[in-house]
C-alpha cells in the first residue's frame, strides 16, 4: 500500500528536515500542498529537501516546479483542474465522491478520496461515506489500488482502509501534529509497517 503524506498548508520551521525524515522512514510520496503560497517559498522548501527524494514529490500548485526540480508529478484539484501542457510525470486528482472516482479514473495515475474518516486537522470535517458504501464501492470495482484514502487516516484505522480496498493512505494531520513528539520515529516506523 502507498504511504503518502500531504504537507501542512502553512510553512513550518524545520519542515524540510522533517520531510527528509519521513522519506528515511519509508514514505512513498510527499504531496506539496501550500495553497496561496508564493512559488519562491515552495522553492526554498524544495531546496532544503535532500535531492534524492525530489522524484517522489507531487505538487498541488506551481506546476512549473515539476519540471524545474524533476518532481514526480502534479495533483489536480479545484484550483488547478488540468495538467500543464507537455507534462510527462504522474497525474493525481482530489475526489470527494464515488462518482468522481469513476469519472476521472482512466485519466489519472491515482486519486485521493475524502473524507473517509472524521478529519484530524479540520475540526467539523466529518466522514462523507458509510462503511457499507465503501465496501459496496470495493465490490463494484470503484475503489481499487488507484484510490487513496484521505481524511482522518491514523495508524489505528489503517486496518479499515485495507478492508475497504484502498491502494494506500494520504495522511496530513496525524503526522504533522506528532512532528515534535519524542517517539515520532517509532510512530513513523509503525506507519510504514502497517502499509506493506
Amino acid at each position: 500500500m502507498k504511504w503518502i503524506v500531504i504537507t501542512s498548508p502553512d510553512f513550518i520551521s524545520v519542515e524540510a528536515a522533517f520531510i527528509n525524515r519521513l522519506f528515511e522512514h519509508g514514505l512513498d510520496i510527499l504531496h506539496l500542498r501550500k495553497p496561496g503560497s508564493e512559488v519562491a517559498d515552495c522553492q526554498r522548501l524544495l531546496d532544503g529537501i535532500n535531492p534524492r527524494w525530489l522524484s517522489r514529490i507531487v505538487v498541488h500548485d506551481h506546476f512549473e516546479l515539476c519540471s524545474m526540480y524533476s518532481l514526480k508529478g502534479v495533483h489536480l484539484n479545484g484550483r488547478n483542474p488540468l495538467p500543464p501542457e507537455g507534462h510527462s510525470g504522474t497525474v493525481s486528482r482530489s475526489c470527494h465522491s464515488l462518482e468522481e472516482i469513476t469519472k476521472y479514473g482512466a485519466s489519472c495515475d491515482y486519486m485521493t478520496l475524502s473524507p473517509i474518516f472524521d478529519s484530524v486537522s479540520k475540526q467539523g470535517y466529518l466522514s462523507a461515506f458509510t462503511a457499507q458504501q465503501l465496501l459496496s464501492a470495493k465490490d463494484c470495482g470503484i475503489i481499487t489500488s488507484k484510490v487513496i484514502a484521505l481524511g482522518g487516516v491514523t495508524l489505528q484505522n489503517i486496518p479499515k482502509v485495507k478492508e475497504y480496498g484502498f491502494g494506500g493512505v494520504a495522511i496530513l494531520g496525524d503526522v504533522w501534529k506528532r512532528m515534535t513528539d519524542s517517539n515520532v520515529d517509532d510512530y513513523l516506523d509503525a506507519l510504514r509497517s502497517a502499509l506493506p
